[in-house]
């Protein structure tokens, strides 16, 4: 077994390394479609060496899907597969042929994560559970996303976010309006992208334990298990009895506080007020909205009053905010010292000040040439916006790797005649 690399070997293709704090941290990605890549991609954007293996024909079944005409494809580039693979190395491998297999070992042996979201079975077939992978290196850090979790009678089962995260969760039903005959459907991978993020966390949590103990994890995360986390007040309160058996359509107008809710202006566009100390803010508010006579009405002196007039007071402000237009309104609420947000397109963020100020969107090339914008990491370290770049074409760095590892060009030639690698 060769020795593992120690941290610091492995340079970095973002940035500069000193800026990133994965720098020397190399992870192997055994995992297809967005829960689970796309903490790769993240962990990419920190700076760490992303090893993605593909099957040498099919590649990673996400890139199929524009093919199904599940996604589209923008000048020749899917901007789907773009962010969840970004900054990673491709290398086509057959896990089932045994010199495949033989070279996903020696690529372990000199990684510091094992990052895979095969099911179990899957994973004992291919002999790639965690003490086969522990068999090669002692100290890596084995990382397990799922749709259900490690144990109980569905831990097998398939689990995209629509079905483990949205509907298994009860995202569902506390979004489905009230007499409506059919949930909501969700947004594309809108548990992966939380999920993602949670595993990326998981993996520098492990990363410290095993820098301070010496210790390697086996980590698991769940899209059940996330989706649990981000719906936890309604899962607590519905044993509580707090919670209907789906979303309900709340009466605007008995409202405990008209400065805080969804206003419509003129051109049918919406801004959102949360205000939750109405006191404090209601004699700015009104000054701002041009009522300042409504600071002294009786009916809406203090929360209190506004509470037991709460529709009278809705209709007032609903018919100012029905004077205008909503882009005059986003002008003229730039004085309100209280908390407001506008309803925006996801066109309209591209151009927002403040994620243009943030660096959160990101012009990325694409090897075909042409640039496709993507949303970069949330989380910035010593004040550096992240810099993604794109992902990798299918095996594009299957030789560069095998050659890291030491084997020669006629070795390369005869493992792709083998078929072992593409």
């Amino acid at each position: 077994m060769r020795n593992r690399v120690l941290p610091g070997r492995f340079k970095s293709r973002i940035g500069n390394d000193a800026m990133n704090p994965l720098s020397g941290v190399r992870i192997l990605e055994v995992a297809s479609h967005v829960f689970v890549p796309i903490a790769g991609g993240i962990l990419s954007e920190w700076g760490a060496e992303v090893l993605k293996i593909e099957h040498p024909e099919t590649g990673d079944p996400y890139r199929g899907l524009v093919t199904a005409g599940f996604h589209k494809s923008i000048d020749g580039v899917d901007p789907s597969f773009q962010y969840a693979n970004r900054g990673k190395q491709s290398i086509s491998i057959d896990i089932k042929h045994p010199d495949g297999l033989d070279i996903i070992y020696r690529l372990a042996s000199q990684c510091d994560v094992f990052l895979t979201n095969f099911r179990p079975d899957a994973r004992r077939r291919l002999k790639i559970e965690c003490e086969d992978i522990r068999a090669v290196n002692p100290s890596i850090i084995y990382v397990r996303g799922s749709g259900y979790g490690a144990r109980g009678p569905d831990m097998q089962r398939a689990g995209y976010d629509a079905a483990a995260y949205w509907a298994r969760c009860g995202f569902g039903e506390v979004f489905r309006k009230k007499g409506s005959d059919w949930p909501q459907t969700p947004r594309p991978a809108f548990g992966d992208v939380v999920g993602g993020m949670t595993i990326a966390g998981a993996i520098a949590a492990a990363m410290y334990r095993r820098a301070a103990t010496g210790e390697p994890s086996t980590v698991d995360v769940s899209l059940l298990g996330v989706g649990m986390w981000q719906l936890q007040p309604d899962i607590i309160n519905a044993k509580l009895g707090e919670a209907g058996a789906h979303g309900v359509d709340n009466d605007r107008r008995a409202t405990w506080n008209p400065l805080t809710g969804t206003y419509r202006t003129r051109d049918h566009r919406f801004i959102f007020l949360v205000m939750l100390e109405g006191d404090r803010y209601w004699p700015n508010f009104c000054d701002v909205i041009g009522r300042p006579e409504l600071k002294n009405d009786p009916r809406f002196i203090d929360m209190p009053a506004r509470r037991a007039n709460s529709a009278a007071c809705v209709d007032i402000i609903d018919a100012v905010f029905a004077s205008r237009d909503y882009a005059e309104w986003c002008e003229i609420l730039k004085d309100l010292k209280g908390t407001w947000a506008p309803y925006q397109t996801p066109a309209e963020v591209h151009s927002d000040a403040q994620v243009v100020a943030n660096g959160y969107l990101a012009d990325v090339e694409m090897a075909n040439g042409t640039s496709l914008t993507l949303v970069t990491s949330p989380v910035q370290f010593d004040e550096e916006p992240r810099r993604p770049i794109r992902a990798p074409e299918q095996g594009e760095h299957t030789e560069s790797a095998l050659l890291d590892l030491g084997l020669s060009w006629d070795e390369i030639l005869a493992l792709k005649e083998r078929c072992a690698i593409g």
